[in-house]
């Protein structure tokens, strides 16, 4: 396969050249600092809770029980899920109310952040889970608005791409978590305070560059518009694509967007009417599609056990034989790693060369396999409680090791980025960000329910933990090919003719209503303009077959 420059201007692309220089790129990395905190997070608090350190200051080191252990572990972890849950609620309808744009809402997600990571730096298990929850509160507020601003100013060409930075950013960050804790392992000593506030107060750098830098970005072009903001959009978009503010190609794109939103706003006679309209419109025929399909997504990729893995990999890699704290932690840092890089290369060369729907199939193959080969390793093998080694890992051991390695590449070829760039843009424009917030708290709450009950599982039924992953990963296999349509090409604009009150349900039907309509010249924009002016199902179909 020959690889090309990620950067270059796409082929058969009708945009000027301009419109794919830096300033897209600096725009989506200065915004996707906010999801290096999400990443840091799930990179070095699983590791921290095994510093010795840490252990002796929080009380983990004198659980009466196993079990006890596992529940303090859990609460630890998922107070940070909990409150990214209801951050994404409180972000929406604190933005909806007071009206601030994504840029501002970014902002301000950052703020509370630093104001969680700041309480958890005392050695108080209440001070702590009163940061964890609010750092949970900016993360979850922030992973709803960063991917809708990043694709709301995408040219959408590389669009994918441009969505997929953040969660570039989200593994360099969570490689740092995990390298940080096998760093102050080795070099602080394990009676030292300092040796578990150091990997805590690494959180205040992403958080306060993305603070900085986005008094020096732009508002989303889209939503200007959709406040008739008219002169500051054109004003932005102009930036964003490096034309003259007059420039033919400004025009004709505030023109559509302008279009695309005034249908939608006319659907709602006039305007929107607060958020019994919003309701109205989110389970109306050709939206609530779209929601199902991404909140299955979202559901799905949180059992594919992707954060079970992130969070608790140190306890992951024991049941595989690698034990003692340094050996651990080193093969969390390389599975890190192998994240980092697997996530690097699907964003700058699969996702808008291959498309969504052929990763996400490959994924579920590949990770299906894996998981399968770990739950039966973990059947055979019991590691010992109290092993005579740092490492008891045999043969089987190394390859069950590697069939992790290979599941993460797999997953952050796939499932790691794809449902979160779906559910950025498939929505209609009026309805985005409220809608986006049902699939970015649907994310967390899975995160919740398959973090916080890792400990217990493994705990429980050990092997059998590998295997529902695995039977997820089948279901997520299924649910793809029957209904995720691909999303490769198309506009913000014309989702709409995939995923419309009158497209198909089966995902290769809809993909193909899409293409012939591409290819005859027919917009969603010009498709609806046929309805508003009476013509009868029949001759919109015409329309779109020519």
């Amino acid at each position: 396969m020959k690889f090309t420059n990620p950067f270059a201007v796409p082929e058969s692309s009708n945009f000027p050249r301009e419109v794919f220089g830096y300033r897209p790129y600096v725009l989506s990395l200065s915004a996707s600092w906010a999801a290096a905190c999400y990443g840091y997070d799930g990179g070095f608090i699983g590791g921290t809770m095994a510093l010795p350190s840490f252990k002796h200051a929080f009380g983990l080191d004198s659980a009466a029980s196993a079990s006890a252990l596992a529940g303090l572990q859990s609460n630890i972890v998922t107070t940070f899920q909990a409150g990214a849950f209801f951050g994404a609620i409180i972000g929406y309808f604190a933005s909806a109310l007071i009206g601030v744009g994504r840029r501002h809402a970014l902002m301000a997600a950052m703020a509370v952040f630093l104001l969680g990571s700041l309480l958890e730096m005392f050695a108080h298990i209440g001070l702590l889970y009163v940061g964890r929850a609010c750092t949970g509160l900016g993360v979850g507020s922030a992973m709803l608005v960063l991917p809708i601003y990043i694709a709301e100013f995408a040219p959408h060409p590389i669009r994918g791409r441009l969505v997929a930075i953040f969660e570039v950013m989200v593994q360099i960050f969570l490689v740092i978590g995990f390298w940080v804790n096998y760093g102050v392992a080795l070099n602080v000593s394990d009676t030292s305070n300092a040796q578990w506030r150091i990997p805590f107060a690494l959180q205040f750098i992403p958080a306060g560059l993305c603070f900085i830098s986005l008094f020096f970005m732009i508002e989303s072009p889209r939503w200007l518009v959709s406040k008739n903001r008219l002169a500051e959009a054109r004003s932005a978009l102009a930036w964003a694509r490096h034309l003259p503010a007059d420039h033919a190609f400004i025009d004709s794109e505030l023109r559509e967007v302008q279009a695309s939103i005034a249908l939608e706003l006319e659907a709602a006679g006039g305007g929107i009417q607060g958020h019994r309209y919003l309701w109205r419109e989110l389970w109306s025929a050709g939206v609530r599609n779209r929601v199902v399909l991404s909140l299955c997504l979202m559901m799905l990729q949180q059992l594919t056990g992707i954060n079970a893995v992130n969070y608790f990999s140190p306890i992951i890699f024991k049941e595989l034989g690698y034990t003692g704290t340094e050996v651990s932690l080193l093969a969390t840092g390389v599975y890190g790693i192998v994240k980092m890089v697997s996530s690097a290369l699907f964003s700058f060369f699969i996702v808008d060369r291959f498309g969504r729907r052929p990763a996400l199939l490959v994924g579920c193959v590949v990770m299906a396999v894996c998981m399968f080969y770990v739950g039966a390793y973990t059947k055979i093998n019991v590691v010992s409680a109290n092993p005579t080694s740092e490492t008891s890992a045999g043969p089987g051991g190394q390859a069950a090791l590697a069939m992790i390695y290979i599941y993460i590449i797999a997953n952050s070829a796939s499932w790691t980025s794809i449902p979160w760039i779906f559910a950025a843009e498939a929505f209609p424009t009026h309805v985005r960000s409220f809608a986006m917030m049902f699939p970015t708290c649907m994310q967390y709450l899975g995160q919740f329910v398959v973090v916080y009950s890792l400990p217990y599982m493994v705990n429980n039924i050990a092997y059998g933990t590998y295997l529902f992953y695995a039977a997820w990963i089948v279901v997520g296999f299924v649910f793809t090919y029957f209904f995720v349509a691909e999303t490769k090409g198309a506009t913000l604009e014309d989702m709409d003719l995939l995923f419309g009150a009158d497209a198909p349900i089966w995902a290769r039907a809809a993909r193909k209503r899409y293409e012939t309509a591409h290819a005859a010249g027919v917009t969603a924009v010009a498709v609806h303009e046929i309805q508003k002016a009476g013509k009868t199902e029949a001759q919109v179909d015409t329309v779109e077959r020519a």
